[in-house]
């Protein structure tokens, strides 16, 4: 059996308030070209569709052309979809009986009742059936209330538990789609910008390996670089695109999975997935930087570093001339990294409008404004009321 695996769409995301509409647009027509070439028998999108959980109607309207495009040049072949955490099941689930008539097969969450199970789809090949178990991101106060108090107390026990009453049979060929953060001993996988990873870090969403490592593959989802997690039948595809300068060496692909009979190590391909614009930086002396624009690298996504000890006159402005999309611009110097050394000491107890005060006098040589200084009072106001 042949899968596709995906995940991590982010359908509507920005790059530095850039739309990134066209590039994925693009690349969501090059997943079903290469969805005819290879005519797989399964597809499975395993979360974060959207980037929002409240998507905007343009979101919704990619998605659905991504999907007629599917059903109309695959109409045979499943669509197997689970929602991550950062979609809204509600929204996600809408006209969800009417797309399995079109074999396109979606979970939102796990089990709410007792009476209730993990969808399961079962398809056929040669060698038999092969179980797809659809597992959407989790939290525990999810599921708690199905167990006995003090059963579920993190992600791991509500993984564990809400397998466990599946009663799989592992003598069968199973496959699993999961959104969660995966760790092997407590080694975390590769992370970067684009991760929302403020609670891995800390260890409280992780999730041991060990508790999936029975499925004959692991199709997960939530982590942007393609990897595997302790061994290959566990794995994250990655996003079909790059969504942060920190994934700039990142080969974006779509993970092919070619099952055979029970007990055989399932066969790894990668299908490389080609962008019309690269993420990518640039460093050094303007001059360089500004030489090295070309026809076909003017239009990407640029990061740039800028080491002129003496910085030039309206830096962007001429940055602007020759590349289309920068996304950020830093200046990397003695005098910046004398600044960097002076703030390591500084008392970090300091309040927030006087961080802000000396940031802002030490970039532009000048001090705020009046106006300038109520416009940064009332953000930071704003935000001590949205905390509270």
């Amino acid at each position: 059996m042949k899968i596709f695996h995906l995940s991590d769409l982010h359908i509507g995301k920005q790059l530095h308030y850039y739309s990134l509409k066209e590039n994925q647009q693009a690349v969501l027509h090059q997943i079903v070209e290469r969805a005819q070439e290879y005519a797989p028998d399964v597809i499975l999108i395993c979360g974060d569709i959207f980037d929002k959980s409240v998507p905007s109607g343009e979101a919704y309207t990619l998605f659905d052309d991504f999907l007629n495009e599917l059903s109309e040049k695959l109409p045979e072949t499943p669509v197997l979809i689970i929602a991550g955490n950062h979609d809204n099941a509600q929204r996600l689930n809408y006209a969800s009986s009417f797309l399995e008539k079109h074999h396109i097969y979606v979970s939102v969450l796990p089990p709410q009742q007792p009476e209730e199970h993990l969808k399961k789809i079962q398809l056929q090949d040669k060698w038999g059936t092969v179980n797809f178990y659809l597992l959407p991101f989790l939290k525990p106060g999810y599921v708690r209330h199905l167990f006995e108090e003090g059963v579920v107390t993190d992600y791991e026990s509500a993984v564990r538990e809400i397998l466990a009453r599946e009663n799989i049979d592992y003598q069968e060929r199973n496959v699993l789609l999961s959104h969660q953060f995966y760790t092997n001993g407590g080694k975390a996988p590769e992370l970067c910008e684009s991760e929302n990873t403020v609670l891995s870090v800390g260890g409280l969403d992780n999730v041991d390996v060990s508790v999936i490592e029975q499925f004959d593959y692991a199709a997960l989802g939530h982590i942007h670089g393609a990897q595997m997690v302790k061994k290959p039948s566990i794995r994250y595809c990655g996003t079909p695109l790059k969504y942060s300068v920190s994934e700039e060496h990142h080969k974006k692909s779509i993970t092919m999975v070619t099952l055979e009979e029970k007990g055989a190590e399932p066969i790894i391909d990668t299908i490389p997935l080609v962008p019309i614009q690269e993420v990518r930086r640039e460093k050094g002396m303007l001059k360089e930087i500004l030489a090295r624009a070309t026809k076909e690298n003017c239009h990407d996504f640029i990061s740039v570093t800028m080491t002129d000890e003496k910085e030039p006159y309206n830096p962007k402005e001429q940055l602007e001339e020759v590349y289309d999309f920068i996304l950020e611009l830093r200046i990397e110097n003695s005098r910046t990294k004398s600044l960097i050394e002076e703030k390591e000491g500084l008392d970090m107890q300091l309040q927030p409008m006087e961080i802000f005060r000396s940031f802002y006098e030490e970039m532009n040589q000048q001090t705020l404004s009046e106006t300038e200084e109520k416009i940064v009072a009332d953000i930071i106001n704003q935000c001590r009321e949205d905390e509270a």
